[in-house]
């Protein structure tokens, strides 16, 4: 049993720094505002050439410009690959990737290897919180353990807290400080002592009853997303049979002020979230003997809107008497979300994939992406327009800003939009 002893060795003393471990999408926007704040901050990351870039003052992720790492650099920012500076933390905060493994389970193999690195320099004192996604009890059951191979106790020696990363990567409005931060101790101490924390840099902190609400509460936000756009995803194949525009129908739908939120269909989910979050919610159910049948529908019907883009496709360019193999088919936007460089899950893989397999000649722009590379095989790069004017069929997987529509549009012979953003007319389709 952990029980709250106060005060924890160390706490209010000099030992204040931070050690961020792991400088993604969500480590390095952590590390940015709390250096902006004031705080003595380091950056821990597996890679060292992430860390050397860092020091070069070049950023690796799109929300975070080489211009704010040199402010960084000028606040005192440090990154390195050496867990040595571990050993001077007052706070720890781990925010490595939690990926899903070949079978769909979690891979927790990276949160592991974070906590016994902690372990091994673990302080009377210091503050450990994980903002890694996982399952309800991640924290308890198998950080918990690891931190305690120290010797120390949580709750009496260390404080330990979940808090939920709520980065949205190219969101201009919400970042890390006006976004409520969510924490969840072992302990009403712990809780305590991680909101003070974030109290520090983020404008508004909730404090949860225990870490395993404040797992959940990642969960369920990720969830939530992932049926109404599975929802939605289903209604647009029905809807399409029907003779339906949806994308209509949603626009009508959305003006009622209550009741009723808009999610629009597309190509499938990417991301660092709806396509795994939800899998580490139903991993965890099934743990108690029963399938957690939403959330599994929803997975179901998300994972096959690729093959669904291909059958379209297939079925537009023959409306148009022109076999897909052998067609010249450019895809458009290839990351996950618009305006960002980020193609982790992207569906635009897969579409790509599935129509390579029928024969079709695939090619691609983004202009934030350079190089794509389907299956180790690296993809022909168009422009957006002249692209389009050569190609057989244009898919726009992808509406970022950048893209003149219209011209694409006008353009292109046939035109399939899986986002909704051209009206329909004889030879482009809406998804």
């Amino acid at each position: 049993m952990h029980t709250d002893s106060s005060p924890v060795p160390g706490e209010g003393t000099a030992r204040q720094g931070l050690v961020v471990v792991g400088l993604g999408y969500v480590g390095l926007p952590l590390a940015r505002e709390a250096s902006l704040a004031g705080l003595s901050v380091t950056g821990l990351d597996r890679d060292p050439d992430v860390a050397a870039a860092l020091m070069a003052g070049r950023s690796h992720i799109d929300d975070i410009s080489d211009a704010q790492v040199a402010r960084m650099l000028a606040a005192g920012f440090r990154a390195t690959a050496d867990e040595e500076v571990l050993a001077g933390a007052g706070t720890v905060v781990i925010c490595v990737p939690t990926p899903l493994t070949a079978d769909g389970g979690p891979d927790l193999g990276a949160v592991r290897a974070a906590s016994a690195a902690v372990s091994r320099h673990l302080r009377p004192g210091t503050l450990v919180v994980l903002e890694s996604t996982s399952y309800p009890g991640t924290t308890e059951e198998v950080v918990l353990p690891i931190l305690e191979e120290s010797g120390l106790t949580a709750g009496r020696d260390f404080r330990l807290a979940f808090s939920p990363e709520r980065v949205d990567p190219g969101n201009a409005v919400y970042g890390i400080r006006n976004t409520p931060k969510v924490v969840g101790g072992l302990t009403a101490a712990c809780t305590g002592a991680a909101a003070a924390f974030y109290g520090a840099f983020v404008d508004k902190v909730v404090e949860a009853k225990g870490t395993r609400e404040a797992e959940m509460a990642k969960l369920l936000e990720n969830t939530y997303r992932h049926v109404n756009i599975a929802l939605v995803n289903e209604m647009a194949v029905f809807c399409h049979e029907l003779g339906i525009d949806l994308w209509d129908a949603i626009d009508c739908a959305a003006t009622k002020p209550f009741g009723f939120q808009a999610f629009r269909p597309g190509p499938g989910v990417g991301g660092h979230c709806i396509p795994i979050d939800p899998n580490y919610l139903s991993y965890k159910v099934r743990t108690l003997g029963y399938p957690f049948r939403f959330v599994e529908l929803a997975q179901e019907i998300n994972a096959r809107m690729p093959r669904y883009v291909v059958e379209r496709a297939l079925h537009l360019l023959n409306r148009a008497g022109k076999p897909l193999e052998g067609s010249r088919v450019l895809l458009l936007g290839v990351t996950y979300k618009a305006d960002i460089a980020d193609e982790r899950e992207s569906p635009a893989r897969r579409v790509a994939a599935g129509l390579r397999q029928l024969g079709a000649q695939v090619r691609f722009h983004d202009p934030h992406v350079r190089h794509w590379t389907v299956d180790g095989t690296e993809v022909p790069r168009d422009e957006p327009e002249s692209g389009a004017a050569q190609a057989d069929l244009t898919v726009l997987l992808q509406a970022h800003a950048g893209y003149d529509l219209d011209a694409i549009e006008a353009a292109a012979g046939l035109l399939l939009d899986t986002r909704g953003k051209v009206r329909p007319r004889a030879g482009v389709e809406a998804l």
